[in-house]
């Protein structure tokens, strides 16, 4: 890309930039990723500030990530890359996934052999490129981070966030021992490289990334330095809340665990994307046309490799869904999603078959996340978590944060929020994307459960084909949630009934502790209360077990509003004796209510946006 003219007028210009292009050389491009949430009032004005700085100076593109803002940043964004299509480029995320994940997808979409990261507020000064450059040079870095702590920075810093970065930085240096002394700050520079190895890796996409970012890039011998900055940081707020300050903690000490326990980041399994890439046809199964349904089809038609086909299975032709190229629209009658997805299979023609419920909207690399594993011939099916959008009500994401306690998901946490690569052996068709000539071999789906039909295909494809399952945290969905209480709790059930059958029927992957522990909780309690009213005794071991319960489960529950604290607090022990009662249920039932019932879909539905 050719060097625009330069804006004689901007002051941070002034700098030299001979370091810039010493640095860059001859064939070198320097990317801006700002990462940008609800700045619609600024937005616009920052990013042409960024780029009247750098204009004429060297060859550059600025790439503006929107973290689904609900204020107009989108369209400002959009406003700017239309009036300098030659250097601005957008990247428009319908949802609100964190920092982190908002740098990643920028970065993704970038080209640069030097990549600046810059926070898009602009409350750091971006006119100090050149200096970061010249650090860069001198000291043969890798990456320079500008630090709050540098002896040239000139900072407007609260002393409340003074303090808190003081104390973070020390809790740094005894847990991961990274040679810097700001992590936090929103300016850093990367050869392309070094960040390249760092987000192939990455996990955390809130708060703590810029930790884990720069010890994964570290830990492999990237060198890192430091550059002073200037920051104004005004009259914001910030986002130093106790919920906030809570998951920076629970993310730092998980980046320890998989850092210095585990060696997570040096042995985590990476795949070159094969060549050419496989088809992939999507089959969506649903009752009828929704806002939720629209929503997915606009998340695929985003989709950085776009799929070869979507066919969509519904009851009935009503009209309603879209008739554009590459979806397909086949009416199935009123069928279960087992049958329909069956249907869709005999129908796919590609060489990849991806299963996404009609509530349930991609994240836009989710195919190209999820096909580089296919370059391997053992991996038969791909998959990644089912997160929980931030736009649904109140009520539902709470029922997504019962899902993700670790009191309630345990070891399965991995299917309600990211976490690290790994083989299983059990993964939710929504989303779900397998092998077609697998599914062939297999006969599709169990159509004689619903739901588990898809706990028994995954099974079949790891116990008796031998073949692999991957789960990857960036391969990701994010599904709407029932709410707490009612719809929550009548889920939770028919997965426990269906779970306790299968733990008879299907033991390999169901007859598991985890499975099992809720209903051990209940007759615990049951059986207790009845042994404490027959011997005084044994009371006061009964209720201080009873009180240790609700301790661990209050402690765990914790949130940032009185409120909804006490809401998580009850779903998850709600959330433990429905599933321990219906898990019983099932296991002493001969036979399953949707193995006598034609058409078992339950009830209640979700309520559309």
């Amino acid at each position: 890309m050719s060097a625009n003219s330069p804006n004689p007028a901007v002051a941070e210009g002034a700098h030299d930039w001979q370091a810039v292009r010493d640095e860059l050389g001859p064939r070198g491009l320097l990317s801006i990723v700002m990462p940008a949430f609800n700045l619609a009032g600024v937005i616009g004005a920052n990013i042409e500030r960024v780029r009247a700085l750098v204009a004429g100076h060297v060859p550059f593109e600025i790439v503006v990530v929107n973290d689904g803002s609900r204020d107009g940043t989108g369209a400002a964004i959009e406003a700017a890359a239309a009036g300098h299509p030659d250097c601005i480029r957008a990247v428009l995320l319908e949802e609100n996934g964190g920092k982190g994940a908002a740098l990643r997808h920028g970065f993704y979409a970038s080209r640069g052999s030097h990549v600046l990261l810059l926070d898009a507020d602009l409350d750091l000064d971006p006119g100090l490129i050149g200096r970061f450059f010249e650090i860069m040079q001198r000291d043969q870095a890798d990456i320079v981070i500008g630090s709050k702590r540098h002896p040239e920075s000139r900072i407007d810093y609260p002393l409340r966030r003074r303090i808190a970065s003081y104390v973070y930085y020390t809790l740094v240096r005894l847990l991961v021992g990274l040679p810097v002394t700001d992590t936090q700050t929103g300016m850093k520079l990367f050869r392309r490289e070094a960040l390249q190895w760092a987000f192939d890796r990455m996990l955390v996409r809130r708060f703590a990334f810029d930790l884990e970012m720069l010890a994964i890039a570290s830990g492999h011998g990237y060198r890192v330095s430091e550059a002073p900055i200037k920051m104004h940081f005004g009259r914001k707020t910030g986002s130093l809340t106790w919920g906030n300050v809570r998951s920076v903690m629970v993310d730092t000490l998980a980046i320890f665990y998989r850092l210095r326990w585990i060696r997570y980041y040096q042995s985590v399994r990476l795949c070159a994307p094969p060549d050419p890439l496989p088809r992939v046809s999507v089959v969506i199964a649903c009752p009828a046309p929704s806002a939720y349904l629209d929503e997915a089809l606009r998340g695929l038609a985003a989709q950085s490799v776009p799929p070869h086909e979507i066919i969509v299975l519904p009851d009935a032709d009503t009209g309603a869904l879209p008739d554009a190229p590459g979806v397909r629209v086949h009416p199935t009658g009123r069928l279960r999603p087992a049958e329909k997805r069956n249907i869709g299979i005999r129908l796919a023609t590609g060489d990849v078959i991806a299963f996404l419920d009609d509530d349930a909207h991609p994240a836009p690399q989710w195919l190209e996340q999820a096909l580089k594993y296919f370059s391997q011939p053992d991996v038969a099916a791909v998959g990644g978590p089912a997160v929980t959008p931030l736009g649904d009500p109140a009520a539902a994401q709470l029922g997504g944060r019962v899902f993700a306690n670790p009191l309630v998901s345990g070891g399965y946490r991995y299917r309600f929020m990211s976490e690290r690569v790994r083989e299983v052996d059990d993964l939710p068709s929504c989303n779900l994307l397998v092998r077609a000539d697998v599914l062939r071999e297999l006969g599709g789906f169990n159509t004689r459960y619903w739901p588990g039909e898809d706990t028994i295909l995954c099974s079949d494809i790891v116990h008796r084909l031998g073949r692999h399952i991957v789960y990857d945290p960036w391969t990701i969905v994010y599904h709407h949630r029932r709410p707490l209480f009612g719809p929550h709790l009548r889920q939770v059930g028919r997965y426990a009934l269906h779970r306790g059958c299968f733990a008879r029927r299907f033991p390999t992957t169901s007859r598991r502790p985890g499975y099992m522990l809720p209903s051990l909780l209940l007759l615990g309690t049951l059986l207790g209360a009845c042994a404490a009213a027959a011997w005084p005794l044994l009371r006061p071991w009964y209720c201080t077990a009873i009180g240790a319960y609700l301790a661990i489960t209050l402690i765990f529950a914790f949130q940032s509003g009185l409120s909804a604290w006490l809401m998580v607090w009850l779903g998850i022990m709600a959330t433990h004796f429905t599933y321990g009662a219906r898990f019983l249920q099932g296991l002493c039932m001969r036979r399953m209510p949707c193995e006598a019932a034609r058409f078992d879909h339950p009830s209640e539905t979700l309520e559309n946006p």
